[in-house]
């Protein structure tokens, strides 16, 4: 058995899995700002799955950020509690036994690809739209992390070509800079899009289902949000040349954009030809939970 865990900003999913057979699962209200209590919450959550399944298993957990090969500290993390603590190392000594941590958006991609909606192809970028942007890379089955285990964030470079409506400098992020991709293309970063445009505050979701109504300004703002999020995936297509995109996260619940953003990325692509199947995530809310329990 195998267990996984999807340390998120807001909930806390736990899952065991028997092969590609669901055991139980079980999910939490993450402690937020409290870095010992999100220890004993992890804890517990696994202690309630062996006890409902009867079984040990090991454990594999999807973080927001990654552990520092330079200084085994938490970084790159928008639940910020978690930023430079050793929480592998913590973990690992709350448990008394290994862990394997891996970054959330490589958990995604990580089961999208072994089992998922990306299975079969032999190269694949996953990803997550949501509260924040991040993505994963996998190649020939493998999470390809990179030197400094941060390959695929993606969502930490500036919006590639960018126009007039408040794209230069843009937003401010929580990683210090300007105008990252995570600022516009995150749920945040599509309703403040919309504030700009109409003067009113909703959600992304409110937005999306707005627009689907035939609402003219929502539309204009995912208009908008389709031609950013074709801007920045084409440099994925130009630098990786993925066989698969796959998305997952709250905003991967919007169909038109599965249609949308392949046609606006054609305009970017370095090609004469730009494919790219760009599809909905098979596993839905539980690909990141999934592939933490596959770091095993």
């Amino acid at each position: 058995m195998r267990i996984g865990i999807d340390l998120g900003g807001t909930k806390i999913e736990g899952i065991a899995l028997d092969g590609e057979h669901v055991l139980a699962r079980r999910r939490v209200q993450t402690p937020r700002d409290d870095y010992e209590g999100t220890i004993r919450a992890i804890v517990d959550l696994v202690g309630a799955l062996r006890q409902e399944t009867g079984k040990h298993g090991s454990i594999g957990i999807g973080i927001p950020g990654a552990i520092s090969e330079h200084t085994g500290l938490v970084k790159n993390a928008n639940s910020v509690w978690l930023i430079g603590h050793p929480l592998d190392r913590d973990l690992e000594r709350a448990f008394g036994e290994s862990v394997r941590l891996s970054n959330d958006a490589n958990c995604f991609a990580l089961s999208e690809a072994t089992d998922g909606a990306a299975k079969g192809a032999r190269c694949v970028f996953g990803v997550i739209v949501g509260t924040g942007t991040g993505g994963g890379i996998v190649v020939d089955g493998q999470l390809l992390e990179g030197r400094h285990r941060i390959a695929g964030e993606w969502g930490h470079n500036p919006l590639p070509w960018p126009a007039g409506g408040g794209e230069v400098p843009g937003p401010p992020c929580y990683c210090g800079r300007t105008g990252c991709i995570e600022t516009f293309l995150s749920g945040p970063g599509l309703s403040l899009t919309y504030e700009q445009i109409s003067g009113g505050r909703l959600s992304a979701e409110q937005v999306a289902a707005l627009a689907a109504d035939g609402d003219k300004l929502a539309g204009v703002a995912l208009d908008i949000y389709e031609d950013r999020m074709a801007r920045a995936l084409a440099t994925i297509i130009n630098v990786l040349d993925p066989d698969v995109i796959v998305l997952g996260g709250g905003l991967s619940k919007i169909d038109r954009l599965y249609a949308n953003v392949p046609e606006r990325w054609k305009a970017y692509v370095f090609s004469d030809h730009a494919d790219t199947p760009f599809v909905r995530a098979l596993h839905g809310d539980s690909s990141g939970v999934r592939g933490a329990a596959c770091l095993w």
